[in-house]
């Protein structure tokens, strides 16, 4: 099991409580950072995960046909309220054209030929959306390794920082056991 070691900010920046009111906590490691650092790190981190989304868009652009890109559109098309506020329409207009009296029918109830239609649109539009929903899962796949791979490198970064300050624990505790040892020679004498 590993000890886990905080830094109080008073013993970094002395007991000057008004010292402490321009710093933050890191969260989770009790260390104090000024709001410089903080808007650094941030920075660093936004710039970081950009770059590699953009990265990921170019891949995914550079990758996908013509026919993928359509296929996207069309299955975001399809999935929008757009799409069915717009079916919506059709289908009330298609029924009240051919079944009010003084319109000519083209299709009169029971709408055998609306029915062919709106069979064909879901026999289409329904594999078209899962190829698009394949490639999706796919891109996500990627990301989660992408970030798999990164958090598994800053684990193991993580842990070496630790096992550098176990070292540094180690080695500061046995230089305040000699100064312990001389003090109590040292009043002995």
């Amino acid at each position: 099991m590993r000890k886990k070691y905080f830094v109080k900010p008073q013993d970094v920046l002395g007991s000057d409580a008004n010292a402490l009111g321009s710093y933050q906590r890191l969260q989770g490691f009790d260390i104090p950072m000024n709001e410089d650092s903080v808007k650094r790190i941030d920075r660093l981190v936004n710039e970081y995960e950009k770059h590699i989304m953009a990265h990921l868009n170019d891949e995914y652009l550079r990758k996908t046909t013509w026919a993928d890109r359509l296929a996207d559109r069309i299955a975001q098309l399809g999935g929008s309220w757009k799409f069915i506020i717009g079916m919506a329409f059709f289908l009330a207009f298609w029924m009240i054209w051919n079944s009010v009296n003084f319109t000519p029918h083209f299709d009169p109830p029971p709408f055998i030929l609306l029915n062919l239609i709106l069979s064909c649109t879901a026999a289409f539009q329904a594999p078209i959306i899962m190829m698009s929903q394949n490639r999706q899962a796919a891109r996500d796949k990627h990301e989660a390794v992408i970030s798999f791979a990164i958090n598994y490198k800053a684990e193991a970064e993580i842990d070496d920082v630790q096992s550098h300050l176990h070292r540094i624990d180690g080695k500061l505790f046995a230089i305040e056991s000699m100064l312990m040892q001389l003090t109590s020679q040292k009043d002995k004498s």
